[in-house]
């Protein structure tokens, strides 16, 4: 029976797709909710556009702290603040 090539024998894993979601994904989300504000405000719902920007930053903020670690240590900020 014929070896199998190194690249086959070796495990998967997913951290080349996680990186590739960091690199391109986000940026790109990030562009076509920019086209799409833009379209909103040219019909002049400006109310619903600001909307938009304030999902769109809280959302980024959840997905900053999922994957820069530091969600436990927010946490323990925000425990801190109302149980002193």
């Amino acid at each position: 029976m014929a070896a199998l090539p190194a690249t086959l024998a070796t495990a998967a894993s997913t951290g080349g797709l996680q990186d590739w979601i960091k690199s391109n994904v986000i940026p790109l989300l990030i562009l076509v909710i920019a086209v799409m504000l833009f379209v909103v405000a040219q019909r002049g719902d400006n109310a619903r556009a600001m909307k938009v920007v304030a999902g769109v930053i809280i959302a980024l903020a959840v997905l900053g702290l999922a994957t820069g670690g530091h969600a436990e240590n927010m946490g323990q900020w925000l425990a801190s603040l109302v149980t002193g």
